[in-house]
């Protein structure tokens, strides 16, 4: 019985509706099995990070996650799936051109991919722009120097998990050395979002979130359309949208737990611009508002409901994910497909100053040539040390734009 998410609820009844050819089969009222409801089970939540027990007691969160579970994406699942009539290359480069230039830059522009783009044009009245601004510029020092560790490990756990991992291993997203280009491009992506105006309706940011969109909604398409292994009353819907709230609200959710221990129920000023940001970011991305709490408590209440309901599996497709993204990563976190480019790697393993290293002057050519959104002033502060690219503490510990800037690299 729908108590509290009437509206969520609607938008995951209307997908049989806007789209009867892929979810015409689709039980929406069956609970798959992913869904761990039980007291007596295991699941994602280990037991030293929170007490399952009063998550199964809370009515509310129970419907949210259990709604959440059924919802892909009403307005990419119907452009993405085009794929019957239109390449995947004139997909993106439909997608890209409107968000480039405007959907009137698009001839004949599909009613699916108008809608898309309207979607995300359309900000809703919650969203308070000048602290997105605020909390992008907070985030690019940690975006650039943190940012590919922790995407390494929001795979790591993906992988660990069956009904979570299975999507992408069924499309081939998450294997042999996709891997690494996937976690470079997520990596990327959040890097990507954090500089100045990316986030703005024709920044690079807007179209990478479109991008990422149009990515899962085609996995879930071809999860659904063309594999015998996806079986929807144990796995639900593929790539919902109750599993990409944890990669969006990661960061957010150590802010939360920071509070918490320090005895506050509120953010700090600094810290609420950052969880702004995070949750427009997550608007982009198609997230509900319903997943996109902004108080301390509740973020941790959500992202604990969501593991405390997603059942533990793992089998030889998770074995072979986690051994995979082993092979294809390096000691040092890098991806074994770019060595020695990372900026971590060319921070703290810089040459002897005394030993110019003879491609300096092409590295920064290709810098310059690589970041053009960064102004000619972030990329001064980029200093070529005796033949080795490296960047200007000063300016890293001020605003932190030359670390966006070098990570566009």
């Amino acid at each position: 019985m729908v108590t509290y998410y009437p509206e969520l609820a609607r938008r995951v009844r209307s997908q049989r509706d806007l789209q009867p050819e892929l979810y015409g089969e689709f039980d929406f009222d069956q609970q798959p099995d992913r869904l761990a409801t039980e007291p007596d089970v295991d699941s994602a939540l280990p037991a030293w990070v929170a007490d399952r027990a009063p998550i199964l007691e809370d009515d509310r969160v129970l419907e949210l996650i259990s709604t959440a579970t059924m919802l892909g994406d009403v307005v990419a699942d119907p452009y993405a799936a085009l794929m019957n009539t239109h390449s995947v290359t004139q997909l993106i480069d439909m997608l890209k051109t409107a968000c480039r230039e405007g959907i009137d830059a698009v001839p004949d522009a599909p009613p699916e991919l108008v809608s898309f783009i309207a979607a995300m044009e359309a900000a809703p009245d919650w969203i308070d722009f000048d602290l997105v601004r605020e909390g992008a510029r907070q985030e690019r020092i940690p975006a650039a120097l943190l940012a590919p560790f922790i995407t390494r490990g929001a795979f790591i756990a993906t992988f660990t998990n069956t009904y979570a991992a299975l999507p992408m291993a069924l499309t081939g997203a998450l294997s042999g050395k996709r891997a690494a280009r996937r976690v470079n491009e997520t990596a990327s992506f959040f890097a990507v979002t954090t500089l100045p105006g990316a986030l703005n309706r024709y920044g690079p940011g807007f179209e990478a979130a479109a991008m990422v969109r149009l990515m899962h909604s085609m996995v879930r398409y071809n999860a659904l359309k063309k594999s015998d292994k996806w079986d929807t009353a144990i796995y639900g819907m593929p790539v919902p949208q109750v599993d990409q709230m944890p990669a969006g609200m990661i960061g957010q959710y150590l802010l939360a737990r920071k509070a918490r221990q320090q005895g506050r129920t509120k953010f700090t000023a600094a810290e609420r611009a950052v969880v702004e940001f995070a949750r427009y970011r997550c608007f982009l991305l198609g997230l509900p508002e319903e997943l996109l709490p902004s108080e301390p408590d509740d973020i941790m209440h959500v992202l604990h409901a969501r593991s405390a309901l997603l059942r533990h599996g793992f089998d030889d497709i998770c074995r072979e994910l986690v051994s995979g993204h082993g092979r294809l990563t390096r000691a040092d976190g890098s991806c074994a497909r770019r060595p020695h480019r990372a900026l971590h790697h060319r921070a703290f393993h810089r040459r002897d100053p005394r030993q110019p290293h003879p491609r300096a002057s092409g590295h920064y050519r290709r810098l310059r040539h690589r970041a053009p959104q960064a102004s000619a002033g972030y990329l001064r502060q980029a200093r070529i040390h005796d033949g080795c690219s490296t960047l200007h503490a000063r300016c890293a510990l001020t605003d932190g734009r030359v670390a966006a800037a070098a990570l566009a690299t």
